[in-house]
């Protein structure tokens, strides 16, 4: 069913008077159905003061809804004439940033619209402030992710690997009520822990190794992550202590300044220079956090290099991290919510050093 409050949002804040919408992830966050079609075309048209109309292809089925005007075509129908008769030709059309060139460049030739601007930042800034309905999931997402993490430390034992613990997480994510990954889940033992983005493999977990989760699920489309790192059978090294106290001091410092107008750029700073001052920052080699809501990465981050200010309704990661080659790599994650008055963690999981194993 259209979720016309974010339609409307959306329109407020485009620039043009008519905006095709061909990312699935953001058509279900419109309309509320997940529709994949793969290579062929997928549209739903929003335009000013009328019903949006969602084209789509006859092999893939759409729930009827009143709000709008579902359109069907079959595999040997001429999109661009299809489009032609519902898109305004003396007027812009604006288009997601994820078009393919296959579709776009024939519109273009054929001049349906009298010009073609980007019409992403509309969609994006929209669903970066979440609504009380997203909110609600994304707690829920995160509740389901922390009782997960609980029962994640407990396949650790003598003898595993990481591809065989990580082929256990999506059983104990279901079991909770999940509907799967909102990401391939990362699990590190030891020195893999210090690549960011390490895959499992058959490294076999040692006593004293670091465990670094970092993990995802999804409810009712919506995700979660978080990450945590123990230490299998025996505490860490007074190095990998300090590595990891400093970690968890800039996670949590840069979380007790998060509330509506503060700079994105700024919450980076607060994290990066903890780390910086304690020795080790060019350890520290990403972004402090990315936005999230129905893709697990979504326009938006806490970075250097974002300036914009944040508001009620963000839900982006804290997620600074230490990765010291061949020795440790360390990162805290939670998600948080910026509120009207300041922030809400939506994780509970604790960041004490915690020994498993």
């Amino acid at each position: 069913m259209l979720k016309r409050e974010r339609m409307e949002r959306i329109m407020r804040a485009a620039h043009q008077n008519q905006l095709l919408v061909t990312d699935p992830c953001a058509v279900f966050y419109l309309i509320g159905e997940w529709i994949y079609p793969g290579e062929r075309f997928l549209g739903l048209l929003l335009r000013k003061e009328e019903k949006p109309v969602l084209i789509i292809n006859s092999l893939f089925h759409a729930e009827e809804d009143d709000q709008i005007e579902t359109v069907y075509y079959s595999d040997t129908d001429d999109i661009t004439a299809l489009l032609a008769r519902y898109v305004k030709n003396d007027e812009i059309l604006g288009v997601d940033k994820i078009l393919p060139a296959r579709f776009l460049i024939p519109m273009m030739e054929r001049k349906i619209a009298s010009g073609f601007e980007l019409g992403s930042e509309a969609v994006d800034f929209t669903r970066a402030v979440k609504d009380e309905e997203e909110i609600a999931l994304m707690r829920k997402s995160s509740d389901i992710n922390d009782r997960a993490m609980a029962l994640f430390k407990r396949l650790i034992h003598d003898g595993v690997t990481e591809r065989e613990v990580a082929a256990q997480t999506m059983e104990i994510y279901r079991s909770l009520g999940a509907e799967g990954f909102s990401f391939e889940p990362i699990v590190a033992f030891g020195k893999n822990a210090a690549d960011p983005h390490h895959m499992p493999d058959d490294t076999v977990i040692q006593e004293g190794d670091a465990v670094l989760f970092d993990v995802g699920c999804r409810y009712h489309g919506y995700c979660s992550d978080m990450t945590r790192t123990f230490f299998y059978k025996k505490g860490p090294t007074p190095e990998a202590e300090r590595i990891y106290n400093l970690v968890r001091s800039a996670n949590e410092e840069a979380e007790k300044m998060l509330k509506p107008g503060i700079p994105f750029c700024d919450v980076d700073k607060k994290a990066r220079d903890i780390i910086t001052e304690g020795g080790y920052g060019e350890y520290f080699t990403h972004r402090l956090g990315h936005f999230i809501g129905v893709e697990d990465h979504e326009y938006g981050d806490v970075s250097q290099a974002n300036t914009r200010l944040s508001e009620a309704g963000n839900i982006h990661s804290i997620e600074p991290g230490i990765y010291f080659p061949e020795i440790l790599g360390c990162r805290i994650e939670d998600l948080v919510l910026i509120t009207e008055d300041g922030y809400e963690v939506l994780n509970r999981y604790p960041h004490d050093i915690e020994i498993i194993g």
